[in-house]
């Protein structure tokens, strides 16, 4: 009986060290790919809403739709306009993250509760956001591809000339189920 009890204790152990952060692919159009460790501790509820948004397909198709070189690109509106969202918004979940190179965020107006599905990837440190937006994720691969979007041929508004587009965004949980977020209905603007 002990062999079996301290068999399980080992699974058990060997199952929680082996327990993974969830990952998000951003695949984009021309097959190049961005990838983020994502960060349930320090932003559960926004890390639940970006992978059921993710999974259900509501960002495939989208585009970065904000695009400033040295400082972000940010994607996740369905409307490509910067003003579109999933009909909802979620309490920002403000944490100890610093805003340096690769760190992805929740885009907001100015009142804190009002994200929704839009996002942003930094290409820089920036204090001024420290604290100010729920940092959710952090960059593993792929910010070459974040720095060349960040680089295209853009209008006054920051918009690209040619669209980039995300083909689509999947998110591998490891077998780990999240809940659906909890939401604020209807959206905070």
């Amino acid at each position: 009986m002990k062999k079996l009890f301290l068999l399980f204790a080992l699974f058990g152990f060997a199952f929680m060290v082996s327990a993974k952060n969830p990952v998000a692919t951003i695949e984009m159009a021309d097959g190049s790919k961005i990838i983020i460790k994502l960060l349930p501790e320090k932003a559960p509820n926004t890390v639940a809403n970006f992978i059921y948004l993710a999974n259900k397909g509501f960002y495939d198709g989208t585009i970065f739709h904000r695009v400033i070189p040295g400082f972000v690109i940010q994607g996740g509106d369905p409307t490509g306009t910067g003003e579109g969202g999933p009909g909802y918004s979620i309490k920002g979940e403000f944490n100890d993250i610093p805003f340096d190179r690769g760190v992805v965020g929740m885009a907001r107006s100015q009142h804190p509760d009002s994200a929704g599905s839009q996002f942003f990837i930094t290409l820089g440190r920036f204090p001024h956001l420290d604290g100010k937006y729920s940092a959710f994720g952090i960059v593993m691969e792929g910010m070459d591809v974040a720095e060349r979007i960040s680089r295209v041929p853009r209008d006054k508004r920051d918009k690209p000339l040619t669209p980039q587009v995300i083909k689509r965004i999947r998110v591998e949980t490891f077998g780990k189920k999240y809940p659906k977020p909890r939401v604020i209905k209807p959206p905070i603007e």
